[in-house]
C-alpha cells in the first residue's frame, strides 16, 4: 500500500519523418522542424439500488453525472478508457473478466459518451477525483485500476492525488504518463504544434477527424493490417458521443499534464503494456519512462502493436490482466 494522498493525452496530409509518434503528427496536420486545479468533488449517489442494475449514474459535487456500468461479482477491476472514446472500449474486457469471476466497473469521462458534457471540469485532477467519487459511492475496496491511453493518466492522477488505501494494483495500457510534450526538461516529445494541429482539425470538423484518426490508433495504416472496419466504426462512434468543449480540453490535459510526481507514489504491483508501433503515444517516451519511475513495475511489450490494443489484441489483454489479477 502506497501512503494516502489528497494533495497532490494522424495519416492526413503530413507524415513525421521520424517513426516516433508518425500518426500522431500526421492527423495533427502539422510537418516537424529539424531541429489545472479544481477542487476535489465528493460523489452524491443518485437513490439507485446497485442490486440488478448494469448500468448507472453518480452525481459529483459540482452537478456533473457520471455514467458507469457494473458487472459481475467477486473482485473488484475498475477500468478507465482512452481518449475521445467512452467505457464501450473496454466491452471485450470487461465481459470476459465479468465471466471469470471478478466485478468489473467502467464509467465515462465527464464530456465523454453518457456522462455529462461540462463546460468546466475537463481537466486531469478533476477526472481523477470524479473516479475517487465513484471509488467511494460504490464503497469498494482492493481494487485493480485498468487505464488505457488518457485513462492511464486518469489512473495515475488518482493515484497521486487520493492515494493507495483502496488499490490493490494498477495496469496502465499504451498510457500517457509521464508526459507527451516536448519541453527543455523532455527533448524526446512532441511539440505543442502538434497539439494545436489536433484542436484545429478536431474543431474544423471532428466527423472527418475521427475517421482519421482511428487508421494510426489501430495501425490500419500500416501494410498488411487487418482492421476491421467495424472496429474503425465504433471508434468513430463512441468519439462522437464526446462533447466538443470537452473533447478539445482534454488535449491540453493528455498533452501537458506532468505525471512523474504521481508515478513516484505508486507502491503497489503495476503492468505496463505497450505496442512498439504505437504511432499515437510512442512507447520511448511513455511506458520506457514510467516503469523507471514506479517501484514495482513490470512492463510487457507487444511487437508491432499499435496504440488500441482493447481492440487490436483484446484476447492477449485479456489473458494479461487475468494472469496478473491472479498473482
Amino acid at each position: 500500500m502506497c501512503p494516502d494522498q489528497t494533495d497532490s493525452l494522424l495519416t492526413r496530409r503530413h507524415v513525421l519523418g521520424s517513426a516516433m509518434a508518425a500518426g500522431l503528427v500526421a492527423a495533427s496536420g502539422f510537418d516537424l522542424p529539424a531541429s489545472a486545479s479544481p477542487a476535489i468533488h465528493a460523489a452524491t449517489p443518485r437513490p439507485l439500488p446497485r442490486k440488478g442494475k448494469s448500468m448507472s449514474f453518480i452525481t459529483t459535487k459540482d452537478g456533473a453525472e457520471i455514467f458507469y456500468k457494473d458487472w459481475g461479482t467477486g473482485p473488484v477491476v475498475m477500468f478507465s478508457h482512452g481518449w475521445p472514446l467512452n467505457a464501450d472500449a473496454w466491452e471485450d474486457q470487461l465481459f470476459a473478466l465479468a465471466s471469470n469471476g471478478y466485478r468489473v466497473i467502467a464509467h465515462d469521462r465527464r464530456g465523454h459518451g453518457r456522462s455529462s458534457q461540462t463546460w468546466n471540469g475537463n481537466d486531469m485532477d478533476t477526472y481523477a477525483d470524479d473516479l475517487a467519487a465513484l471509488v467511494e459511492a460504490l464503497d469498494v475496496h482492493d481494487v485493480t485500476h485498468v487505464g488505457h491511453s488518457t485513462g492511464g493518466g486518469e489512473v495515475t492522477r488518482y493515484i497521486g492525488r487520493h492515494g493507495c488505501a483502496r488499490v490493490k494494483r494498477a495496469v496502465l495500457v499504451s498510457a500517457i504518463p509521464p508526459t507527451m510534450l516536448k519541453t527543455a526538461a523532455n527533448p524526446d516529445g512532441l511539440p505543442i504544434e502538434v497539439f494545436d494541429g489536433l484542436r484545429r482539425d478536431l474543431l474544423a470538423d471532428r466527423s472527418q477527424f475521427y475517421r482519421d484518426l482511428a487508421e494510426p490508433f489501430y495501425g490500419a495504416n500500416r501494410p498488411g493490417a487487418k482492421v476491421s472496419q467495424g472496429v474503425k466504426d465504433a471508434f468513430w462512434q463512441q468519439s462522437m458521443m464526446a462533447g466538443l468543449k470537452g473533447a478539445h480540453d482534454c488535449i491540453k490535459q493528455f498533452s501537458e499534464t506532468l505525471f512523474h510526481e504521481d508515478l513516484k507514489k505508486f507502491e503497489i504491483p503495476t503492468l505496463l503494456i505497450h505496442g512498439d508501433d504505437d504511432q499515437i503515444v510512442p512507447i520511448d517516451d511513455a511506458a520506457r519512462k514510467s516503469v523507471k519511475l514506479i517501484k514495482n513495475a513490470t512492463l510487457k511489450v507487444y511487437p508491432g502493436a499499435p496504440h488500441g490494443l482493447p481492440a487490436t489484441h483484446r484476447e492477449e489483454v485479456i489473458a494479461d490482466l487475468l494472469a496478473f489479477l491472479r498473482t
